[in-house]
């Protein structure tokens, strides 16, 4: 009873053996080697995406370049400080009657002068003797045994020529620190200020602080071309010239008050013939129809 109990257990054992021994043997012929296992690993990884450094990085500060302001709606920027815009002038009728031509330089830039001669020169003289980059004319004068004499005050290398006007008028008065616009009624003359170049003319077409200058009951219907000056709020000086003569003094206070040009004040220098004005880069020239004794200067800085 016993023997053929021995020979089961001994034929289970055997199975059991070759079976454990069987399954060593197909682990080392068919198992990936720690080799390949670690070649392996790099390959699956290149397939997912790696974070990049997004960090931002210290930048050193430039210098900053320097920019020219963008000149305002309608204006052109001829150079650094000197804007240019033309105004199309209509009438009830839609009908074109005057062209107004304006010329902004910013006091930074240009500095300004008046010339004066006892014998009148044309404006390209004026430009070639002066080296001005701008030339515009200047107030009344009158003749005497063929010399010509400023009306009211003019300085010219700071010496003073005529007499100042009192109770009316305005003036173009230029020292060290740059050119202002005065109402002389407001601001007169003082004959102890050192003044370096001044200029006298009337009427005022715009009063300090951008009010009417020169109201309806003194309008006397005249009309012609016209050279005025103004400064607006900004300090600048804008020089502005209607050649075509459809202006009376009441019409070009009114408009030039009521104008976007933001004017803090405007004074009428001489007209008809004698308005002109030359630009020499780039080079424009409205020219006057009479020769000049004195003109207002325009320098680079």
């Amino acid at each position: 009873m016993l023997k053929p109990i021995s020979i089961i257990l001994h034929s289970l054992l055997l199975l059991v053996f070759i079976g454990t021994w069987g399954s060593v043997v197909y682990y080392f012929e068919f198992a990936p080697s720690l080799t390949s296992a670690a070649t392996l690993a790099p390959t699956a990884l290149s397939s997912i995406p790696v974070p990049i450094d997004t960090a931002i990085p210290t930048l050193v500060p430039s210098p900053s370049p320097t920019v020219e302001p963008t000149p305002d709606a309608d204006w052109s920027l001829l150079q650094p400080g000197l804007e240019r815009r033309v105004i199309e002038i209509y009438n009830g009728q839609n009908q074109h009657v005057e062209s107004l031509y304006v010329w902004r330089l910013d006091q930074n830039h240009f500095r300004m002068d008046v010339a004066y001669t006892e014998r009148p020169r044309s404006l390209d003289t004026w430009q070639k003797e002066t080296n001005a980059m701008l030339v515009v004319n200047g107030g009344y004068f009158s003749i005497e045994n063929e010399r010509y004499f400023p009306d009211g005050l003019t300085i010219s290398n700071g010496e003073p020529i005529g007499r100042s006007f009192n109770g009316f008028g305005g003036m173009l008065a230029i020292d060290q620190s740059g050119a202002e616009l005065r109402w002389l009624v407001q601001k007169p003359y003082n004959p102890n200020e050192q003044l370096l170049a001044a200029l006298q003319a009337f009427p005022i077409l715009v009063q300090p602080g951008g009010e009417l200058g020169f109201p309806a009951d003194r309008e006397n219907y005249a009309r012609a071309r016209r050279t005025v000056i103004a400064q607006d709020r900004d300090g600048r000086i804008l020089f502005i010239v209607a050649p075509e003569g459809y202006f009376t003094l009441h019409q070009l206070s009114v408009y030039l008050t009521e104008s976007d040009l933001n004017l803090d004040i405007a004074l009428n220098l001489d007209g008809g013939g004698s308005t002109g004005i030359l630009v020499a880069e780039p080079r424009e020239i409205i020219s006057p129809k009479t020769l000049l004794p004195f003109v207002i200067l325009v320098h680079a800085r």
